[in-house]
């Protein structure tokens, strides 16, 4: 068996916190804040030239990118999958950084993780305004 998919395995079996669903939603946002938030004009994205995200970033980018695949269900699918918090997102990137799926900077921290958002009102979907929507 791949080396990877061992530990992976292996984390998944020894740290039961979360579904496998939840490290591969983390993986994605990753890919969605490169290749979609970075293009943008968005200036949380734009005031770094590496690939590099910081953990609130990301943290963002999970939050940006939960509501453009599930909408309205965002905070529950989230839930399903046993993240609950910020601090839950810091966890799966340490356990992933951990395996070798991932990778920190020397000024990465786990606590940058901590307290980015409140679930209870960060995953509402935003409305436009109707006398906006008819301009």
């Amino acid at each position: 068996m791949n080396t990877g998919i061992r530990a992976f395995a292996d984390l998944l079996e020894h740290d039961q916190r979360f579904k496998f669903e939840a490290y591969q939603f983390v993986r994605e946002s990753l890919s969605y804040a490169h290749d979609v938030l970075r293009v943008s004009d968005d200036p949380a994205f734009s005031d770094e030239e590496s690939r590099h995200l910081t953990g609130q970033q990301l943290c963002e980018a999970c939050r940006r990118y939960a509501l453009e695949q599930y909408g309205f269900l965002a905070k529950l699918v989230l839930n399903d999958w046993g993240i609950f918090t910020t601090s839950d997102l810091g966890e799966i990137v340490y356990n992933l950084i951990r395996i070798e799926q991932m990778r920190k900077s020397d000024s990465d921290r786990r606590e940058d993780f901590d307290d980015v958002f409140a679930f209870e009102t960060a995953f509402q979907p935003e409305f436009e305004s109707l006398s906006k929507a008819r301009v």
